[in-house]
C-alpha cells in the first residue's frame, strides 16, 4: 500500500540484450525508494529498436510482472529510455537586444530568447525528445540565470535530440500494451551520465560512454552542460561476431569465450596457451589459443572505441575532460577496456560507480541506465510545455522536454 502523496513509477530500459525495470516509490516528490526489480532476455529488439513487436512485448511485459509482483504495487506511470541509431542531435542558438530601457534582463527576454532557439523545425517524421540548455551568455560572458543582470545581448543555445517517430512509438506501444502510459522519455545516454557523474565532474568536464549489447550510448559534459549526446550502431555483440568468425564457432559459444576470456587487450604473451571451450575436455570440447582470443577482442573494443572518438571529433578535447572517461554497460566488464580508452582518448578512463545511495544487489553495470532514468528526473530536470504548433498527433501528450543543468 502507498501513501497518497507517493508515487510509483516504473524506469525500463527496452535494450538488445536485455530488459531492466526497476519500480520506485516517489515520496513527496523528491525522495525515492526502489521497491522492485525485474530483468528479462531482450527478444524482438536489435540496436535498441523494435523489430519483432510481439517478442519485445512479451519480453517486457515478463519484466514488468516480475518488477510489480516483488513490488508489491501497481506501476502507475512508467519512465521509459531512448536508445538507439535512429536518435540524432544538432545545436541551435539565438539571441535577443534585451528590451529594458535599463538594460535589465527581464524573464521575458529570456523566454523570448529560449523560444528562439527551439524554434528551428525538424524534418518529416521526426519527434523531439530532449531539448537540453546550454549556459546563457550576455553580452559574450557565460551566466547559468541571466534574470536580473544588466546587459545588451542575451543569447542562449540548445542541444535538440530527436528520433524516428515511429520507431519512438514502437517503444512506446510496447509499454502501453503493458496497460501503462509513458508520461517521460529519457535519453539512455542523459541517464547513464546523470547517474555516474557528480556535478564537480561535469563542471571538469566529462565523457560518459555506456557500452550495450547492440548500442553505444555516450555523453559529453565541459562547464558543467552536456555539451553533445549520441548513438553508435555497435557494441559488445561486434565483439562476439568477430570472435565467432575468427574461431569458426557458434555465437553462443563466442559469447562464452568472450565473457571467459576476452580482454580489451592483449595480456597473454604465451602463444602455446590454450584453454577449453567447455572446460570439461569431453567429447567435441574443443581448444583454442588464448593469446587469439584477446587479440581479437582488443582489435574491435580498440576500433570502437576509435569510431566513437572519430564521432565526438572536436568536440572532445583533453584539456577540457578533467573528469575522464567513465565507461559503463555490459562491455564495460571486459578486463583492460578501461587501459584502452586510456589510451585512445589521452585521459583518464574508469568503469562507472554509481552513487552511495545504490544497493549493492543494483551496482551491476546492466542497472545505470534505468536507475539513471530515476536520478535524472530527480535531479531537478525541469519541464516545459512543448510549444503546441509544433507537437501533433499521437507523442504530443507524451514527449517531455528538459532543460540539464
Amino acid at each position: 500500500m502507498t501513501s497518497n502523496s507517493s508515487r510509483i513509477i516504473g524506469a525500463v530500459e527496452i535494450g538488445t540484450g536485455k530488459i531492466a525495470v526497476l519500480v520506485g516509490e516517489i515520496a513527496r516528490g523528491r525522495s525515492l525508494n526502489i521497491i522492485g526489480v525485474g530483468v528479462a532476455p531482450s527478444r524482438g529488439v536489435m540496436k535498441g529498436e523494435v523489430v519483432d513487436y510481439k517478442a519485445a512485448c512479451e519480453a517486457t511485459h515478463h519484466a514488468l510482472e516480475m518488477a510489480e509482483k516483488r513490488a508489491g504495487a501497481r506501476i502507475e506511470e512508467v519512465w521509459l529510455g531512448q536508445t538507439g541509431g535512429h536518435l540524432d542531435g544538432f545545436y541551435n542558438e539565438a539571441s535577443v537586444n534585451v528590451k529594458s530601457s535599463d538594460n535589465t534582463v527581464t524573464a521575458l527576454d529570456i523566454a523570448t530568447v529560449c523560444d528562439l532557439a527551439k524554434e528551428k523545425e525538424l524534418p518529416a517524421g521526426r519527434s523531439r525528445i530532449h531539448e537540453i540548455r546550454r549556459p546563457f551568455r550576455l553580452d559574450g560572458r557565460a551566466v547559468p540565470d541571466a534574470e536580473h543582470l544588466s546587459g545588451r545581448r542575451l543569447e542562449v543555445g540548445y542541444w535538440i535530440v530527436h528520433g524516428h517517430e515511429g520507431k519512438v512509438s514502437d517503444n512506446i506501444h510496447v509499454v502501453g500494451g503493458y496497460h501503462l502510459e509513458v508520461r517521460e522519455l529519457v535519453l539512455s545516454s542523459l541517464a547513464n551520465g546523470s547517474l555516474l557523474t557528480t556535478a564537480e565532474e561535469r563542471q571538469h568536464g566529462a565523457l560518459v560512454v555506456n557500452l550495450g549489447k547492440g548500442i553505444t550510448d555516450y555523453v559529453l559534459y565541459r562547464d558543467g552542460h552536456v555539451l553533445v549526446t549520441g548513438t553508435l550502431p555497435v557494441g559488445g555483440d561486434h565483439l562476439t561476431n568477430d570472435l565467432s568468425i575468427g574461431l569458426r564457432v557458434t555465437t553462443a559459444q563466442a559469447e562464452m569465450l568472450k565473457l571467459r576470456h576476452g580482454r580489451g587487450n592483449v595480456q597473454t604473451r604465451d602463444k602455446s596457451e590454450k584453454i577449453w571451450l567447455n572446460g570439461d575436455a569431453s567429447f567435441g570440447d574443443r581448444q583454442f589459443s588464448k593469446t587469439a582470443i584477446e587479440t581479437i577482442a582488443a582489435a574491435r573494443t580498440l576500433e570502437l572505441l576509435e569510431v566513437l572518438k572519430q564521432k565526438l571529433g572536436t568536440a572532445f578535447a583533453p584539456e577540457h575532460c578533467g573528469a575522464g572517461v567513465i565507461l559503463t554497460g555490459g562491455t564495460s566488464k571486459l578486463p583492460g577496456i578501461d587501459e584502452v580508452a586510456t589510451n585512445v582518448f589521452g585521459v583518464n578512463a574508469r568503469r562507472g560507480e554509481p552513487p552511495s545511495w545504490v544497493k549493492d544487489e543494483l551496482k551491476d553495470p546492466m542497472f545505470s541506465t534505468v536507475l539513471g532514468i530515476f536520478q535524472f528526473g530527480l535531479r531537478g530536470a525541469q519541464e516545459h510545455a512543448v510549444p503546441p504548433r509544433r507537437k501533433t498527433g499521437f507523442l504530443s501528450n507524451l514527449t517531455k522536454i528538459f532543460t540539464t543543468s
